[in-house]
């Protein structure tokens, strides 16, 4: 028995419940008796069937599409656990939704991410579990502690079985200069030369690739970027890859595939061979033999069991 909660309770919402069952079996429990819904003129309601006094209560839930009603569940269900006199509440968003507005651009912006963690926090959640922050900033705007997971690891292992042998022919491709540090990283991990795709966005959702900074001439690429959204940058950079840099291949991974609007007639029009995405958000009803997702269920189910037994997450980031 440990102070903070006599025993681990995960609860899932709407919005991910596969990957919550997977954390659970990997876990070796069961996920939660819970009902959440919504009434007839679209508010959102929250039943947990079972007790939860003193427990240590993880709820999973990404707020992807419909990114407001996911976000308004998880609100309600960590609202129902702290009533019902949980030990602790860890919301774990594997997608964290409202990322992209952390700081003011122009005048009169929100800083809609800041916003957000302000609700999380004053719902009643504890702790925060995540991966993959759009911004590693956004962990500064809770008053709670928060754990950012990194999907580095699985790409890398991934990547590294893939191409293993072929990292001097093989370039690591940040898509913007705003994911140069990630993509650095990655590319040391595989011990593959790094290149960036410089360019210049003119309003939300579109971008015009600008030029290629490093060698990519015969070389297969993997752009390595955090989410996806429409994917237009995405597929210009392949395309400007190929057709400005003199790439052979075009493979790409990103930890979020948020995919909306046009995103997969683009992805299958695109240069890209490969498209590798992790189960953050669920696949959506859209197959594409280009696109294969990884489970990220063991990282989550591994730093679950060690924020329950107060014992280091830190060992997960390498």
């Amino acid at each position: 028995m440990i102070a903070h909660g006599k025993d681990i309770k995960i609860f899932a919402g709407n919005s991910n419940r596969a990957l919550a069952e997977d954390i659970c079996k990997r876990l070796g429990t069961q996920l939660g008796q819970a009902e959440s819904g919504c009434f007839s003129d679209g508010e959102n309601f929250v039943s947990i069937y079972e007790t939860v006094r003193g427990s240590d209560v993880f709820v999973v839930q990404s707020t992807c599409s419909p990114v407001n009603d996911n976000l308004m569940e998880l609100l309600i269900m960590i609202d129902a656990f702290k009533r019902a006199s949980a030990g602790r509440i860890t919301a774990v968003i594997p997608y964290f939704g409202y990322a992209r507005q952390d700081r003011k651009t122009k005048p009169r912006d929100p800083i809609s991410a800041k916003l957000v963690a302000n609700l999380i926090t004053r719902a009643g959640a504890d702790r925060v579990l995540t991966m993959d922050l759009h911004a590693s900033q956004i962990q500064g705007f809770f008053d709670i502690p928060v754990d950012n997971l990194l999907g580095n690891p699985i790409f890398t292992h991934y990547f590294h079985e893939r191409f293993s042998g072929q990292e001097e022919k093989t370039v690591v491709v940040s898509p913007d200069v705003g994911s140069v540090a990630r993509a650095r990283a990655f590319a040391q991990k595989l011990g593959m030369p790094l290149a960036i795709v410089d360019k210049r966005r003119q309003k939300a959702n579109s971008s015009e690739v600008m030029n290629i900074i490093g060698d990519v001439q015969g070389k297969q690429v993997i752009l390595f970027d955090d989410m996806v959204d429409t994917a237009g940058s995405l597929c210009g950079a392949a395309q400007a890859l190929v057709e400005i840099g003199g790439a052979t291949d075009v493979y790409a991974c990103a930890s979020h595939g948020v995919l909306s609007g046009p995103a997969y007639d683009r992805i299958e029009q695109s240069y890209i061979k490969e498209l590798i995405f992790l189960d953050t958000i669920p696949p959506q009803d859209h197959p594409s033999d280009k696109i294969k997702y990884l489970s990220v269920a063991d990282i989550f189910a591994d730093a679950i069991e060690r924020i329950y037994q107060e014992v280091s997450v830190s060992k997960l980031f390498n």
